[in-house]
């Protein structure tokens, strides 16, 4: 059971769900956000704005709280990670679990209110979720993984205002997951001198010399598929401007990562919420 009477520990959950970190829910609440922005054609139903943004903030925070778990034994080792509840004892794995299990529970009730469809939709979100942590032991392409994971609210959020995903679903995704293993390589950055030294695997370590290079072509790849959904969509001037806006913010993150400095690399990812909120307003306008 959750030990919620002490006040340590209640902070020790919310630390471990990165509550007073936000900049997660923030990159899954935006495309989220666009895709029932756009499937809507307009402001799309409160009810189904409500189910995802809870279901947004649960899902990240459960991903959050499994990611630990996985990594309970290494993030003591890691300079960014190691005063982390599970890397330092003040919560348990089987608290870690227990807490992973409810946040889960949660939002499988805010999926019953939608469709069928997008129930068994969320199998694949509950998959992702628990998989991605443990990809980096077996692959060099956790960031794909977590892209994957980050992105399935896209064609959940189609499906369960539609009843089905049509193409721009799928773009979008597509772009959703690219734009992910852009913004976690730069993230991976920060960490890689550690995770070289604890044989833990990324993009960021497996681009090497070549990682600029890589965010770069996942950057333009980000701005061709969310080109093609304005184009299938025949979207307008302020989608336009939107992507022009997303398109300074990559040059801006390119800047930035420019000598792969630990905190330029962690101020480039964190500002990728900005990009992705530009969008979103750009949607905003072209549907009003």
């Amino acid at each position: 059971m959750l030990n919620l009477f002490s006040i340590q520990k209640r902070q020790a959950y919310l630390q471990l769900m990165r509550a007073d970190k936000p900049i997660g829910t923030y990159l899954l609440l935006w495309p989220t956000l666009w895709a029932l922005w756009i499937a809507a054609e307009g402001v799309p139903d409160l009810k189904l704005m409500i189910i995802f943004s809870l279901g947004v903030f649960l899902t990240r925070s459960a991903g959050c709280v499994i990611n630990d778990f996985a990594d309970r034994k290494v993030d003591g080792l890691v300079k960014r990670t190691r005063l982390r509840p599970l890397a330092t004892g003040e919560l348990s794995s089987k608290e870690a679990i227990t807490l992973f299990i409810v946040l889960m529970l949660i939002s499988l009730v805010l999926v019953l209110f939608t469709n069928t469809i997008t129930i068994l939709l969320s199998i694949v979100a509950l998959l992702l979720a628990f998989c991605y942590p443990f990809m980096k032991r077996y692959t060099h392409f956790p960031q794909v993984v977590l892209g994957m994971a980050f992105g399935w609210a896209i064609p959940m959020a189609f499906s369960a205002t539609l009843g089905y995903v049509p193409l721009e679903g799928w773009l979008l995704y597509a772009a959703k997951i690219a734009w992910t293993v852009a913004y976690d390589t730069q993230y991976a950055m920060v960490d890689r001198d550690d995770d070289l030294k604890i044989g833990i695997k990324s993009t960021a370590v497996l681009f090497g010399q070549y990682d600029r290079l890589a965010i770069a072509g996942l950057q333009l790849l980000t701005l061709c598929l969310l080109y093609g959904v304005g184009l299938s969509l025949n979207l307008g001037w302020s989608y336009t401007l939107g992507l022009v806006a997303v398109a300074g913010f990559f040059i801006y993150h390119q800047w930035l990562i420019r000598a792969r400095a630990r905190e330029a690399c962690f101020t480039a990812f964190l500002n990728n919420h900005l990009a992705e909120l530009a969008l979103l307003v750009a949607l905003i306008i072209e549907f009003s």
